[in-house]
């Protein structure tokens, strides 16, 4: 009953006008009625009249009763669809009685949404709050979960709920394709092995031994109860690929009906994703997790020479779209607009301005212990909400 009268509310700056049309609409129905007895009585009708005026009915109350209730239905149906639009008074007029009227559609449910990114993929995601009934962020395997509490209490997320994935510690090997195994998190700080790129990967304990991950049930439930689930923001091999790398979460995602998101990199990571393309970064996705992306997301924002040129002496490009690797392309028309789809490993990737451009601190390399100020690529939260929501929309 609620909803019901929150919905028949937008109608409150139309009650006057309502009313006023009602009483015309009444006031013409009397007067049609008064030219229909005078046809009536004077004027032979055609027999279709014998049953438009419901003369086959002897009672003339039943008549009158059965047209009052047709016609109030009518009107409450009318008033109902009239309901369905935004009613905004322009106060700001001369008059002050201008409005205007715009017509909206809202989702009855808003969607649940489960996130698997980097530590601060998610912190960017977390945005994503405010549009799902539920956010529920799947932290990466070696963070402390802790780190994500102290930021939600200081950001006050709404909607928002972080997941541990494993109640054990573990570690992330990756061999690279020298043949060498390393801590994931150390490779990227290396720089004699920026030049190299991930050839596999394992979960392991303190030992180095390969070993079978528990999974906490709240991540279980989170991924299979999902209307979505993002990949990303965040480090693929890193942050991403080793959740993937645990059966059950690789299994319950295969099994899910939700729609999968993969967020790709804005730029490659020294000895993990070096030479990268976007299909690259897929195709591992599929190989670890079993799985396509429903759609791939990529920044297709022109990268300034002066932030490009600072990523290219941390070894690091963009990751862009290669045309040689177009599969297919679909055309999609909505009610709204027709897009071009291209299907990469066979994902759909929409390509977006997605980043901005921001002012960071680093350490500077001629003069240690100082600091300089940096502009960086970051992942846009208000871009790629929008980017998210738009394909929840059309899916």
């Amino acid at each position: 009953m609620g909803r019901v009268l929150n919905r028949l509310s937008s109608l409150a700056y139309l009650a006057r006008p309502l009313a006023l049309a009602f009483v015309g609409i009444v006031l013409l129905s009397l007067g049609a009625a008064y030219f229909l007895i005078a046809a009536y009585r004077e004027v032979p009708l055609p027999p279709v009249f014998y049953f438009l005026t419901l003369q086959f009915l002897e009672a003339r109350w039943i008549r009158g009763l059965i047209l009052l209730i047709a016609g109030g239905g009518v009107l409450l149906v009318g008033m109902w669809q009239l309901s369905g639009v935004v009613v905004i008074p322009l106060h700001a007029s001369a008059s002050g009685e201008d409005e205007l009227v715009v017509g909206y559609r809202q989702a009855a449910v808003s969607p649940r949404i489960t996130a698997l990114s980097g530590g601060a993929g998610i912190l960017i995601l977390a945005n994503l709050g405010r549009y799902a009934q539920q956010l529920m962020c799947v932290t990466p395997l070696q963070d402390p979960v802790e780190y994500y509490y102290r930021a939600a209490s200081l950001f006050n997320f709404e909607n928002v709920i972080y997941v541990v994935p494993t109640p054990e510690r573990v570690q992330v090997d990756v061999q690279l394709n020298d043949q060498t195994h390393h801590n994931v998190k150390h490779v990227p700080h290396d720089e004699q092995l920026a030049a190299q790129h991930v050839a596999d990967m394992r979960l392991t304990d303190s030992q180095g031994q390969a070993i079978n991950v528990a999974v906490t049930r709240q991540t279980i439930d989170s991924l299979r109860d999902a209307d979505a689930i993002i990949l990303g923001p965040g480090s693929l091999f890193e942050s991403i690929i080793p959740n993937l790398l645990i059966t059950e979460i690789r299994e319950t995602i295969a099994q899910s009906k939700a729609q999968t998101i993969y967020i790709c990199n804005l730029m490659t990571e020294p000895g993990l994703t070096t030479g990268f393309s976007v299909a690259d970064h897929v195709r591992q996705i599929i190989r670890f997790g079993g799985f396509a992306p429903d759609y791939v997301l990529v920044n297709a924002q022109r990268i300034e020479p002066e932030i490009r040129q600072l990523y290219e002496t941390a070894n690091q490009m963009p990751v862009y779209l290669n045309p040689e690797e177009y599969e297919e392309t679909i055309v999609s028309a909505t009610d709204r607009r027709v897009t071009h789809d291209v299907v990469v490993e066979g994902s759909i990737v929409i390509e977006a301005d997605l980043a901005s451009s921001v002012i960071q601190s680093v350490a500077s390399l001629e003069h240690p212990g100082a600091v300089r100020a940096v502009r960086v690529l970051r992942h846009d939260p208000e871009k790629l909400t929008s980017a998210i929501m738009g394909i929840l929309r059309r899916s």
